[in-house]
């Protein structure tokens, strides 16, 4: 099993004393979105977690900690932009305090584990393509050698997210110019000694130096946990999307980060209001078992096909 930490909520920056006392007691709960009154649970153990992958704006608050998770592999995706407090609004000062904070992690637990993300990039009349270009180079340049990997995509309109785009006048490239500025953010990448994928875009942009990126990504699992597993496409995310088969351990409404485009906040007084729930000891995220709920064990299991590693399986 996969764990994914969490594309619904920056566990990382606010709530990792919950996560670590998870790991702790060996489980959690996770509630249904379809379906609040169902609850599944989740068994912990390192023989069941192949890999965790944190996502996060600031890692931070759990650094201290991470060796309290040495029986369990895991990566981060980083997400590290060049927005200002109107788009970003709770992220600590990006050249200041995250940049350095990027680079420590990278030497606390390897390049290789440490994913860069710019994303989603957005286009208005203060963030035009000339920006992105010259805040882009500057983080790149300021974390060569700290990341082997950058992570692309553009914003998506969703309903929850629709009315604060339409305040920004966010803007909509056409497809050639997107290319050119793709391919520019491509050759930034490479001086800088890293790869570069784009994350569930319509848009194909191998042709400017792109890969379709994987986040949850087979190949760098297996690279970490030094063997090969059996896991599939994730049929619960968009087609475009090339990551593996994961567990959600999230729960939706729950970010304080206060970003402008997010997809996982119907707005800020129900962030509020479930934050607010929180207790670093509950079994389940930012809320408690209710009389109502169904529990039920959800059956898992490694993803592991052997443990041969993949240096004796002459694969690397």
């Amino acid at each position: 099993m996969i764990l994914s930490v969490s594309r619904r909520t920056d566990i990382p920056s606010y709530y990792s004393d919950w996560f670590f006392n998870r790991i702790r007691d060996g489980y959690f709960y996770v509630r249904n979105p379809l379906n609040p009154r169902q609850l599944s649970e989740i068994q912990l153990s390192p023989e069941t977690v192949d890999c965790i992958v944190f996502w996060t704006k600031n890692p931070q608050p759990m650094m201290a900690r991470l060796s309290e998770l040495e029986e369990y592999p895991f990566y981060f995706q980083f997400t590290l932009t060049g927005y200002g407090k109107e788009i970003e609004s709770r992220v600590p000062h990006k050249k200041h305090v995250m940049i350095p904070v990027f680079q420590q992690l990278s030497r606390q637990i390897g390049k290789e584990r440490v994913i860069w993300r710019y994303d989603p990039i957005l286009f208005t009349d203060v963030y035009t393509m000339e920006y992105h270009l010259q805040a882009f180079r500057q983080i790149s340049e300021s974390l060569r050698g700290y990341t082997d990997h950058c992570v692309i995509s553009f914003v998506d309109t969703y309903a929850k997210n629709r009315k604060k785009m339409k305040e920004l006048h966010v803007q909509e490239p056409e497809e050639a110019s997107l290319k050119r500025f793709a391919g520019k953010l491509a050759e930034i990448a490479r001086e800088n000694e890293m790869t570069i994928g784009s994350c569930a875009e319509t848009i194909d942009l191998r042709e400017c130096g792109i890969e379709q990126n994987c986040c949850i990504d087979k190949e760098r699992i297996e690279k970490i946990i030094g063997c090969r597993i059996r896991a599939g496409k994730d049929k619960n995310q968009r087609s475009e999307c090339g990551c593996v088969e994961s567990v959600e351990v999230g729960t939706y409404n729950t970010c304080l980060n206060g970003c402008v485009y997010c997809y996982a906040n119907a707005g800020d007084e129900s962030v509020r209001k479930n934050s607010r729930l929180y207790d670093p000891d509950s079994p389940i995220l930012c809320g408690a078992v209710r009389e109502e709920d169904r529990i039920s064990v959800r059956k898992v299991s490694s993803l592991k096909e052997r443990q041969m590693t993949l240096e004796a399986d002459g694969i690397v």
